[in-house]
């Protein structure tokens, strides 16, 4: 007797929603892409208990005629593509023709669509067709998805908090809406309006919908391409980021795709202007021949394979790179009167005017530079400023040019730590640590380019006991040492000896240097690159030579200090991504004291 059997229709289609389906932003994901696909320009997304309970979809695309509104949740059934040539040829979201079919199997399913004739309104449970009817002649779709996972107690069982299916909704519409900046997007909760854009065609308005004023004064625009690639969009500037990777979006074709290999070069072309722990805001459009890409890795076509990735990879790292070395980042303290009351830039565009009371040191914008603001104490008239409009950001955006540090005078020391400077704009702060840090991070970083650097040999060698597996690492790599002017040698079982060592390691930190340097080699060696390689080794020799703070030194080492400090590459941030330099104008300074606006004895 045969124990092989082909699975029905209904059972292969709730093993295909196991990958296909995994939480309510799925199923989103899969429906919005589709009306994408439609043509429609107008999406609105309304969700129940944050998907849970009803997950509706309104479009204005081409919608179906009444076969096709019941082929669509047939398993394979697709519009996409007809043949095998059309998967290197991809210019729509969706084409496995899996989607529908896997939620239909798994919730109950309501589906009204028009092509702008007599409309077809279909129903199905648990993957089975229950109702087929005549419906009223709107043209586009509307779905309704409720009761998700009802027949699959086990995922059912394993949902995220509403919290957290809200969030992870929201967050796809959010990258959805950068990608399709010329479509207006809707997504509400309980009637809540959550996210809503114009369909403007302009991405920094969307993303000043999502992320805010502030942050869409701080995007400095990248354009770029190859021979390969094409590449546009925006990045923040190096004092606006967040936690975690998941504000680095990136846009292939206009789908949202991640990819390790580009977050990490992203995020490494910011090294040393920003903390190693925090992560940029970008929205990078990638555009490409669809011959050179396969969007057909995993279901959800996220996660996508690039032909000549290297070529992809050298274009954003040298755009970006490009782009922010030219920025002037001294944060200007400026001083404001509190505001009672602020219009507040929502992501619905509507909210009324919050009451906010001004006790706390708060950051603000002006022209791109990150600006500390204090409340100043008065009992005058109460200022009242609307949020600004999206010219405004505009005006911002082009305005902001300074590219050099401008000279300045050291006047005098506070606390061993913060040097005081002084031009006919204001006054500096300057903090010695760090400056001392930044001069010698690139001195370090020149020295070690060189092709041939000398090396100077050890009054006690040095010698390091290792683990059985790290001694092997260090063996196979032992030629980096070498090329980097070390004289190194095997010293017995699991042991080397270091006898001399290139000129650039600092006296006095000879032995921890040489340590930390091994260290980086073995922690590195699978995807050894020279170039971070060095990076790594001349911030850790920059901290350990740099001033301390509580050290006093004189007015002729401020001078020099601050004049290698305009030497610089970027004199802005330490190699860590702190601020060096921050700023008073005269104008703020006079605020401060009460003088601006009075008619006081100068």
């Amino acid at each position: 007797m045969a124990i092989i059997k082909v699975m029905d229709e209904i059972l292969a289609n709730k093993i295909a929603a196991g990958e296909v389906v995994e939480r309510c932003a799925s199923v989103v994901k899969e429906l919005v892409e589709n009306s994408i696909d439609a043509g429609a320009d107008e999406i609105k997304v309304e969700l129940t208990d944050a998907g849970t309970k009803e997950i509706k979809v309104i479009d204005n695309g081409k919608g179906m005629d009444e076969s096709d509104a019941v082929l669509a949740f047939s398993r394979h059934a697709t519009s996409k593509i007809s043949d095998e040539d059309d998967l290197y040829r991809l210019n729509t979201l969706g084409f496995r023709g899996e989607a529908l079919a896997s939620i239909a199997a798994v919730s109950k399913v309501d589906l009204k669509t028009s092509q702008g004739d007599v409309g077809t309104h279909v129903l199905i449970n648990g993957g089975r067709v229950e109702l087929k009817e005549k419906s009223d002649a709107r043209k586009g779709t509307i779905i309704s998805v409720k009761e998700l996972f009802y027949n699959t107690p086990a995922r059912l069982k394993h949902m995220k908090s509403l919290y957290s299916e809200l969030a992870n909704v929201t967050d796809y519409m959010n990258k959805l809406s950068l990608s399709r900046p010329d479509i207006r997007f809707t997504l509400t909760n309980n009637g809540s309006v959550i996210l809503r854009t114009d369909g403007s065609f302009n991405t920094l308005k969307t993303i000043q919908s999502i992320y805010g004023t502030d942050v869409a004064r701080k995007m400095l625009k990248i354009k770029a391409e190859n021979a390969d690639y094409e590449i546009e969009g925006y990045i923040s500037s190096p004092e606006v980021h967040r936690s975690t990777r998941n504000n680095m979006i990136t846009l292939v074709n206009g789908r949202v795709v991640k990819n390790t290999d580009i977050n990490r070069v992203i995020n490494d072309s910011y090294h040393s202007y920003k903390p190693d722990n925090r992560y940029p805001i970008t929205v990078i459009h990638i555009t490409v021949d669809p011959s050179v890409i396969d969007v057909n890795i995993h279901p959800t076509k996220m996660d996508i394979k690039f032909s000549k990735m290297d070529t992809l990879l050298e274009l954003i790292e040298m755009t970006i790179k490009k782009t922010i070395s030219n920025i002037n980042f001294i944060p200007e303290v400026q001083i404001k009167k509190p505001k009672e009351k602020y219009e507040e830039m929502t992501l619905d565009l509507e909210r009324e005017k919050s009451d906010i009371s001004f006790k706390e040191p708060e950051i603000v914008v002006n022209d791109f530079k990150e600006t500390i603001v204090y409340e100043e104490d008065t009992t005058g008239d109460v200022v009242q400023e609307a949020s600004e409009s999206y010219e405004d950001v505009i005006t911002h955006y082009e305005k902001y040019d300074e590219k050099s540090m401008p000279e300045m005078y050291p006047v005098g020391l506070v606390h061993g730590t913060y040097i005081i400077c002084q031009n006919e704009k204001g006054m500096y702060i300057i903090d010695q640590h760090a400056a001392k840090e930044r001069c010698n991070y690139e001195k370090f970083k020149e020295e070690m380019g060189k092709p041939n650097i000398a090396s100077t040999p050890l009054l006690f060698p040095i010698t390091m006991e290792l683990s059985n597996t790290e001694f092997m690492i260090l063996k196979e790599n032992m030629n980096i040492l070498r090329n980097l002017k070390f004289d190194i040698e095997e010293f017995g079982v699991n042991s080397v000896i270091i006898k001399a060592h290139p000129t650039w390691i600092m006296e006095g930190y000879e032995e921890e240097a040489i340590k930390k340097i091994i260290e980086i080699v073995i922690s590195t060696q699978k995807d050894f690159d020279i170039e971070k390689f060095n990076e790594k080794v001349a911030t850790m020799m920059s901290c350990k030579k740099a001033i301390k703070a509580n050290t006093n030194i004189t007015m002729e080492e401020m001078e020099v200090l601050v004049s290698d400090l305009r030497k610089c590459k970027n004199p802005y941030n330490c190699p860590h991504g702190r601020p060096t330099t921050i700023f008073y104008s005269n104008y703020d300074l006079e605020k401060l004291f009460k003088r601006s606006g009075f008619d006081t004895i100068k």
